[in-house]
């Protein structure tokens, strides 16, 4: 047991992300459909969560804190929200005025790899906004009131806020003229990869940390308070933020959930209908006195 826990520490991430990936490649490029995405994504979920009780980093992490079906409908309505941008794709290029510059003679794989570089980009920059401006920090701020990592936490984002980021990401690809078979592609790496960044699977990922943006990086990102956590933006790779001078790794530190959740806001709403409506009020006063602080 002790050297097939080893084995998946080491391989769960190439295996999750090469796997996966090559799966939907294979799928739309096979004429399979959209609808092979629909069920690997189940499947990728499913042995994520079984993964994360076989080899967990934190076992308190497993346990239902009240929050895994609050979790479960951020993450149904958000990627309900994601498919159904990508099924208005093609109204939205014909509205759009776009450059048409987008390589379609590139090999499938090499087109995906191009809009996940492109959308990491802009999804970073607007996730590094985020914790500088005030006004997208309270939309963003649902997403950091996790108190444990797991699985489902890449999904728990303020609608709002997702369109946000999401609107960063795609705007450059619309304007390049993606077509529908990478944007869907893109949708479905991005979920693989908010199950990996978050996943409570104890991962072994060696040099991999100076190209991936996974767990063992962005609980760095999650720690409580401003400016700790001010680290490690990056959705896909930690090209951008070795850019902008927020990459951080430190081997030696572990996390719980003491270190998790808004340090300034204990008792940020944990209800999902109360998460929706928290930004639109008036900032408490523990928030007032404290306010987000500049990266630096």
């Amino acid at each position: 047991m002790f050297v097939l826990k080893e084995l998946i520490k080491v391989s769960y991430v190439p295996l999750m992300l090469g796997g996966f990936l090559a799966a939907a490649l294979y799928a739309i490029a096979g004429g399979y459909g959209y609808g092979a995405l629909l069920v690997l994504l189940p499947l990728a979920i499913g042995i994520s969560f079984g993964l994360e009780r076989l080899v967990p980093y934190e076992k308190q992490w497993n346990q239902d804190h009240g929050d895994s079906w609050r979790d479960a409908v951020h993450a149904l309505v958000n990627e309900v929200a994601n498919a159904s941008s990508v099924a208005l794709l093609p109204l939205i290029v014909a509205i759009v005025p776009g450059l048409d510059i987008w390589p379609t003679n590139w090999p499938i794989w090499g087109q995906l790899l191009l809009a996940i570089l492109i959308a990491d980009c802009g999804i970073t920059l607007v996730h590094y906004a985020s914790h500088i401006n005030p006004t997208l920090w309270r939309f963003h701020a649902v997403h950091h009131s996790v108190k444990r990592m797991y699985g489902f936490n890449g999904l728990m984002k303020h609608p709002l806020h997702q369109a946000i980021e999401t609107l960063g990401g795609t705007c450059p690809l619309i304007l390049m003229g993606i077509p529908l078979d990478i944007a869907a592609l893109l949708a479905f790496a991005v979920a693989i990869q908010l199950l990996l960044q978050h996943s409570n699977v104890d991962v072994k990922i060696g040099p991999l940390r100076y190209i991936l943006a996974l767990s063992p990086l962005h609980r760095f990102h999650h720690i409580k308070w401003p400016v700790e956590g001010d680290v490690n933006f990056g959705l896909f790779t930690t090209i951008w933020d070795r850019m902008l001078g927020t990459a951080v790794y430190d081997a030696k530190r572990r996390f719980s959930s003491n270190d998790l959740g808004i340090g300034k806001e204990p008792d940020y709403p944990d209800g999902y209908l109360a998460q929706l409506t928290r930004p639109f009020k008036a900032p408490s006063k523990t928030e007032a006195a404290v306010p987000k602080q500049p990266v630096e």
